[in-house]
């Protein structure tokens, strides 16, 4: 595609790549085809290419408007264009990209602007813990919309003190300690159960996700920079790897070298963390024939059919299709992914599910009705956020797939 960039835009590193990234695009519209929210409004601007073309006109000198704000505001970033696309468009970088500049024109309505402001300072503050607790102890009184995002207290069970020499770093996460803090606890005991030892740095908090989609790019670097610095001391010593069990922080570590490129001080350093960051699920075909004695045959017959959604950060954001339902199936699990739409997002996409709360229900009772239709005994998944957003509409339990694996081996 052949672009001409305004003046303003010519000399900037943002100019310079979104450039790049346009000129691969040929316009084909296969991305639209398995866009979700395209799939729901039928409009060719809530779909990637009428994205792109919004996103060319501004960087070649027009002026955006609240509509264009507001196209760019219903994508769910789910890069399932990302897996469709014949010619490499690296949709997410570009739509990062051009949200930033468009709400660098267009102001936003002071409700949108308070509430963008506490969800990216609320969700990793220190407070968002105590306030979690706070609302799980009332939780059968809150309204429903607000009780959908406060999951039942869940137990962590016992972190494992064994010391091995093989050791992994893990990130906590900013909500998942607070919401379901089990998750990181069957991590560790199942990485116990094999052997290696996952070590938790207190300084590293969030990934920088939260802020960094929320148009706060610096506050999201800032937190990049800082889980660097906690981590890099184990890094320096030779630690195996830096373990993800949330894919939504998997795939923002693993761009942590791209996002600090240009920054002399932790250009190379983002390089290293990303280059050895590992979805919990990359681990798995090792762990596979280490584990599979040590599994409890009657609790893996109990454990009856699995449905897993495979979440848009695994399969479009890390590229990492197929390898926990196989590799779960080789350990003995009856597992299976929905045989229609497996591809298409939940809707959860971060804090989406707040701000376009419409768009994300339905596209989270659509996932649910092909899950259903499996007749599972429970829905597993691989980041907190399509949990928590599955769970708010079903009865089933949705879980991690790790914390069945851990039932499994205790």
């Amino acid at each position: 595609m052949q672009t001409h960039l305004a003046p303003e835009y010519q000399d900037t590193p943002e100019g310079h790549e979104a450039e790049a990234i346009l000129r691969k695009c040929v316009h084909c519209g296969f991305c639209t085809a398995t866009c979700p929210t395209y799939q729901l409004l039928g409009d060719e601007l809530d779909g990637p290419r009428g994205r792109i073309y919004l996103m060319k006109q501004v960087l070649e000198g027009a002026t955006p408007t609240r509509k264009t704000q507001l196209h760019l505001d219903r994508c769910l970033t789910c890069r399932n264009c990302e897996s469709t696309c014949p010619s490499g468009v690296q949709y997410g970088h570009l739509v990062d990209i051009g949200r930033q500049l468009v709400d660098a024109k267009v102001p936003r309505p002071l409700g949108e602007q308070a509430l963008r402001w506490v969800l990216k300072e609320g969700l990793t503050s220190a407070l968002f813990a105590p306030a979690m607790k706070l609302g799980q102890a009332v939780r059968d009184v809150l309204p429903g919309a607000l009780r959908a995002k406060v999951p039942a207290p869940q137990t962590a069970g016992v972190w494992p003190t064994q010391r091995h020499a093989r050791q992994v770093l893990m990130l906590a996460g900013c909500v998942q300690p607070a919401m379901l803090p089990n998750i990181n606890s069957a991590t560790a005991r199942v990485l116990d159960a094999a052997g290696i030892q996952t070590l938790v740095v207190p300084e590293a908090g969030c990934c920088g996700a939260v802020k960094f989609h929320l148009n706060d790019h610096e506050g999201g670097k800032a937190h990049m920079r800082a889980n660097i610095d906690a981590w890099w001391p184990y890094v320096v010593q030779g630690v195996e790897a830096i373990v993800m069990n949330a894919s939504g922080c998997g795939v923002m570590v693993k761009d942590y070298g791209h996002v600090l490129r240009d920054d002399p001080d932790y250009a190379d350093k983002a390089q290293r963390i990303s280059a050895l960051t590992r979805d919990l699920s990359e681990l798995l075909p090792a762990l596979v024939p280490v584990l599979k004695p040590k599994l409890n045959a009657a609790t893996l017959a109990k454990a009856g059919l699995q449905a897993f959604h495979p979440p848009c950060t695994l399969q479009h954001g890390m590229q990492l299709k197929g390898g926990v339902e196989t590799h779960l199936a080789e350990l003995g699990f009856a597992v299976q992914v929905a045989p229609v739409e497996s591809h298409l997002c939940c809707g959860s996409a971060g804090t989406y599910s707040v701000l376009n709360p419409k768009l994300a229900y339905a596209l989270r009772d659509r996932k649910l009705g092909h899950l259903d239709a499996l007749q599972p005994q429970a829905i597993l998944s691989a980041n907190v956020g399509c949990i928590t957003h599955l769970q708010s509409g079903t009865e089933l339990p949705v879980k991690h797939w790790v914390e069945v694996l851990d039932q499994a081996l205790a």
